[in-house]
């Protein structure tokens, strides 16, 4: 009886450890997937001005390709600089590391899904002078496009994706090396408006994309754009924050398809802190139908 009695023990006892063996040495079934060229590909190379190119056929601008860029550059963002991934939750930095790069230029789109995002530039540790917190409903149709002035150098741009995992941002940041990116200085036409006021902006439906230029006299500036369709139908959204509206203005391009586009700004600064808003077309489309929004002519071009 003590004989059996040990020998089941010891059975017992060495069953325990294989099983504990086969437990650490079971194989992990999780697997890490290499990075795709698209997701890291990092705008590392502003220094040199160089870029790694991926293409014109990203999934998430593939509506949206007409607003590839700002200015006389609008389709070299697609053709120069990388897309980079932001997954939902996540950020992602471009550092400028010369003072001879005075602006960037940024856009953002999703593949037809909301896009919510804060981006911000980074002067040094713990100063934000530029903020802009961005909510569009469809990030295909309507991307969002910006110029960001990085005076002084030391700078970098953060894209923080603050929607969902499920609601990835396609980025794009191309620096400005040789001065063709347009940063709005030919708008001279600019109405002031008084902190805690409201200024709104129809346009006809023939009007494709609109731009919008905010600056102040050297004073802080804190406004919020938005682009209705409809009654109080808000399309696309911009908290802006700048700390000298002088020297870091703000110069946007929306997207307007469809009929019945309307641009509210809404200086949310207290009265002593005015700001000079330059709202006009930009882009003109040709044979447009009212039956169809998104079938527009623009500059010859059909999508």
């Amino acid at each position: 009886m003590k004989i059996s009695a040990k020998v089941l023990a010891f059975t017992a006892l060495q069953s325990s450890i294989w099983g504990a063996t086969a437990f650490v040495q079971a194989p992990n079934t999780f697997s890490i997937k290499s990075p795709s060229k698209s997701t890291s590909a990092i705008a590392s190379s502003f220094d040199t001005g160089s870029s790694v190119s991926t293409g014109t056929d990203s999934p998430f601008f593939a509506r949206a390709s007409r607003a590839g860029g700002l200015g006389p550059r609008r389709t070299n963002i697609d053709s120069g600089a990388p897309e980079v991934l932001v997954q939902g939750g996540s950020l992602q930095t471009w550092s400028l590391t010369t003072s001879y790069i005075e602006r960037v230029q940024v856009q953002l789109g999703t593949e037809g899904r909301p896009l919510n995002a804060n981006l911000e530039l980074w002067a040094g540790p713990d100063n934000t002078p530029q903020k802009i917190d961005v909510y569009v409903e469809d990030g295909a149709m309507r991307p969002f496009n910006c110029v960001i002035e990085t005076p002084r150098g030391n700078n970098a741009v953060c894209v923080r994706n603050t929607g969902n995992l499920e609601f990835p941002i396609a980025a794009f940041v191309e620096a400005d090396v040789e001065g063709r990116i347009d940063n709005g200085s030919m708008l001279t036409d600019s109405r002031t408006i008084q902190g805690g006021a409201i200024q709104t902006y129809p346009f006809e439906p023939s009007v494709a994309s609109v731009q919008v230029l905010l600056k102040t006299d050297g004073r802080p500036l804190n406004a919020r754009i938005e682009l209705l369709q409809g009654p109080n139908n808000k399309k696309q959204v911009m908290e802006v924050y700048t700390e000298d509206g002088l020297e870091r203005p703000l110069y946007t391009i929306i997207e307007t398809p469809g009929p019945g586009n309307v641009v509210r700004i809404v200086n949310t600064a207290t009265m002593e802190y005015p700001l000079y808003a330059s709202v006009e077309a930009y882009e003109i489309s040709s044979g447009y139908d009212s039956n169809d929004g998104d079938d527009l002519l623009v500059l010859g071009r059909q999508y």
